[in-house]
């Protein structure tokens, strides 16, 4: 069964603290020169992540990915007509 994780972008002072946040959760991307990074932790834990993130002296700003809670089911999408055409003349 697939764990439910939700991103959480965590922003710092400096580089060198980049190592402290890999123990907290599972280190995606690192940004060196806009010096933010993105963490995934467990959904019934991210409360207590965000918590424990910005109580870190090094952290600036702790933010939420809203990923889980997109609808991602579309509905009503038309088919483009002149792109049909085109498949079926084998183009």
């Amino acid at each position: 069964m697939l764990t439910k994780r939700q991103a959480i972008i965590v922003w710092f002072h400096h580089m060198k603290n980049v190592k402290q946040l890999k123990r907290h959760g599972h280190l995606i991307h690192v940004s060196k020169k806009l010096k933010y990074a993105v963490i995934y932790v467990n959904q019934n834990n991210y409360d207590e992540a965000v918590r424990m993130f910005n109580r870190l002296p090094y952290v600036t700003k702790v933010d939420q990915s809203y990923k889980p809670f997109i609808k991602t089911d579309y509905e009503n999408a038309s088919v483009d007509k002149a792109k049909e055409y085109d498949y079926k003349m084998g183009i």
